[in-house]
């Protein structure tokens, strides 16, 4: 009988070996976001497309990054809120490749000439696209196969009631300062809490501090996380240490660009956080010196101009996952732990 248990664990090990799990791509584009997941059933997420311009540089990394995933369109493009480095690259993307389904929080909430140029852009990808249209409020699903997406937040609100495995008293609340009020679409970030079996991964768009105290104090309503992706691009403008030491990620990637994110201050936060493996660099930041950047070898993008290199994770239902540098091929394992 122990024989036996010992033959089917070691199926079982093989078959979760050979089975695809959900991979999730942090495109480069130079301190903006497009992060793409694919699930094992090869559908696709895409969060944010980046800065317009370049000569469609953005709209063709993500396609690339599509094509690295096996997947021949966007099932769902989500825009975690309506500024030039996130919802920019739209139109373009929506010319070259096809997008099913176009997700947001509603309506642009700023006004003024620059806001109106991106809402009418907005518009016509999704005619360009042909593409349905889908509003979530916090609490709401993306309807993935396999994987649970959640909004967290949206235009300002958060969830009401904690996710599984949150709602526990956050210690790090405690004398946890308030920043100005920002008015901003920033404030209004549609944010996601992606699971994908024991995996569990965050994601806040470019949501400032104060909502996001909101969301962990005096509870925190998300729980622990395997994955964060810094908020912001890693500005201190973002990122308080409360929320960051609360989700107690294992693993984070900074999503910031040679110039622009990468804040001393956000930096110094992710790295003292508890239980942190490991932080990885889209890019290196230059405001950090080499005291607030990590090694090279976990850094996509070493050089000012750059080719544009992403790191890619690859996750496993167990909550073991892998993170690699497209650059250098660096790849590290991070065993199943939780």
């Amino acid at each position: 009988m122990k024989r036996f248990m010992l033959i089917m664990a070691a199926a079982a090990s093989l078959l979760s070996a050979a089975t695809p799990g959900l991979e999730i791509f942090f495109v480069d584009v130079e301190g903006g976001q497009a992060t793409l997941l694919v699930t094992p059933k090869k559908q696709s997420l895409l969060i944010d497309a980046g800065w317009p311009g370049f000569n469609g540089r953005d709209a063709d990394r993500i396609i690339a990054a599509a094509k690295k995933g096996s997947v021949e369109r966007i099932d769902y493009l989500m825009i975690t809120h309506y500024h030039l480095d996130h919802v920019g690259g739209v139109e373009q993307l929506a010319g070259k490749f096809p997008i099913g389904t176009f997700v947001d929080h509603g309506p642009n909430t700023e006004t003024g000439d620059r806001a109106a140029q991106l809402s009418a852009s907005y518009q016509k990808a999704m005619e360009t696209a042909k593409a349905k249209h889908l509003v979530l409020k916090p609490g709401d699903r993306i309807p993935l196969a396999n994987v649970e997406v959640t909004a967290v937040t949206a235009r300002g609100e958060a969830i009401g009631k904690a996710l599984p495995g949150g709602g526990k008293p956050n210690p790090h609340c405690a004398g946890a300062p308030q920043k100005a009020v920002d008015h901003t679409e920033n404030n209004r970030s549609l944010g996601v809490f992606v699971r994908y079996g024991k995996f569990r991964f965050v994601d806040l768009g470019d949501l400032t501090w104060n909502k996001e105290l909101e969301l962990v104090c005096p509870a925190n309503r998300l729980g622990a996380v395997d994955l964060y992706l810094t908020t912001h691009h890693g500005m201190d403008a973002s990122g308080p240490a409360a929320i960051v030491h609360a989700l107690q990620p294992r693993v984070a990637i900074m999503n910031n660009g040679a110039k622009k994110g990468g804040a001393p201050p956000a930096w110094q936060a992710v790295k003292a956080s508890p239980g942190l493996e490991d932080l990885w660099q889209v890019h290196f930041a230059l405001a950090g010196g080499k005291e607030n950047n990590v090694g090279e070898a976990q850094i996509a993008n070493v050089e000012e101009q750059c080719q544009g290199f992403g790191l890619r994770v690859s996750a496993d239902k167990s909550g073991a996952f892998s993170v690699t540098n497209e650059r250098n091929g660096q790849s590290k394992q991070y065993a199943a732990k939780r």
